[in-house]
This record gives C-alpha cells, structure tokens and sequence, in this order.
C-alpha cells in the first residue's frame, strides 16, 4: 500500500500533489488508466471523434425539434395543442436521461428490433445515444423558446407590424425569429 501510494504520488503534501498534477496537465500528460493502462490522453483522442459526432447529431436533432415546437407553441398559446407540448417538455424534461435511455433501448431495440443496442460500426449506432440526449434538451429548449417568443409577440414592434399589415409568418420569421436566434445561440453553447 504504501508502495502504491509513493509510485501515485500521494505520500506528498496536497500542495505538492497539486503542482505535480498542473504541471504534468499543463503538458499533456493526464496519467494513465487503471483499467487499460494506456495513456489517458491517448484514449480521450481515440473516443473524441464519436463523442463530437453524438454531440453534432444531439444538437441538430434538438433544433429541428425544439426550435419548431416551441414557436408553434407560442403561437397557439392557451390551446389545446399549446397544452400537449408543454406537458410533453415537462415530461421530458423531467426524466432522468438514463432512464429515457433505458426506455429506448427496451422498445426501440429489445421490442420493435429497429435499433441495434449497442453498434460503432454504423450511424445507426448514434441515433440512440442521441435521442437519449436529445429529449430532454429538445425538452427544456422549447420551454425556453416559446417563453422568449411569447415576449416578442407583446412587443410595440410586432404590434406596429401587425397593425401595418404585415402578415404574422413574416413577423414570425423575419422579425420574431431573428430576436430568438440569440437565446437559441446561447443555449446551444451552453449544451456544447
């Protein structure tokens, strides 16, 4: 035990155990693994391209999804459709991603087979991983969004162009839309 503590480093005070660790960081060396023993720095670059790919696909998958609901929602606000996808981001935002996980693999693998459990080889292997990620920042994100949008939709700006006639898709998208984008921004860098 001891041993494996001086070979670890931690039979020194936490302040040299710490200027140790920077320093080593500091130059690329994050140590090795336990498990493999290879170089953790060697493993991160090995695994870093599926983890950007699962990002790149949780992310597009988030806005075509939240960035459409949550406008709709914000149009009909109070109705009947409004309440279904608030319920629905509620729900979604609520489960835990591991269980939403769980429930994924059971029905979209184990019951109805269109799925692999478990696949590196192809892109069906990331669209699991990536709903998993994708409900419940689809989830939050349509919250967010039709609450910025309804607040536009009170603005002097958008009633002096609904009273100059301008049609409520254009004010959507070329007035409206334009003001959401920088929460949308925000957002996605956050979730990055």
């Amino acid at each position: 035990k001891a041993a494996k503590r001086a070979e670890l480093g931690l039979d020194k005070n936490f302040v040299e155990q710490y200027l140790n660790w920077l320093g080593k960081f500091l130059t690329g060396d994050l140590g090795n693994s336990f498990i493999s023993g290879k170089a953790i720095s060697e493993t991160f670059l090995e695994k870093l391209p599926a983890t950007v790919e699962l990002m790149l696909v949780a992310i597009l998958l988030t806005i075509f999804i939240a960035v459409p609901l949550g406008i709709f929602s914000a149009v009909n606000q109070n109705k009947f459709s409004d309440y279904v996808i608030r319920f629905c981001s509620f729900v979604g935002n609520s489960l835990p991603n591991f269980f939403v996980g769980l429930l994924l693999i059971y029905f979209l693998a184990l019951k109805l087979n269109l799925l692999p459990v478990m696949s590196t080889k192809n892109f069906l292997g990331v669209i699991m991983p990536a709903l998993t990620l994708t409900i419940s920042m689809a989830a939050k994100y349509t919250r967010q969004i039709r609450a910025v949008v309804l607040e536009e939709l009170g603005k002097d700006y958008v009633t002096g162009a609904r009273a100059r006639g301008i049609s409520e898709i254009k004010i959507l998208i070329c007035h409206v839309l334009r003001s959401v984008l920088i929460v949308i921004i925000t957002l996605l860098a956050l979730s990055i």
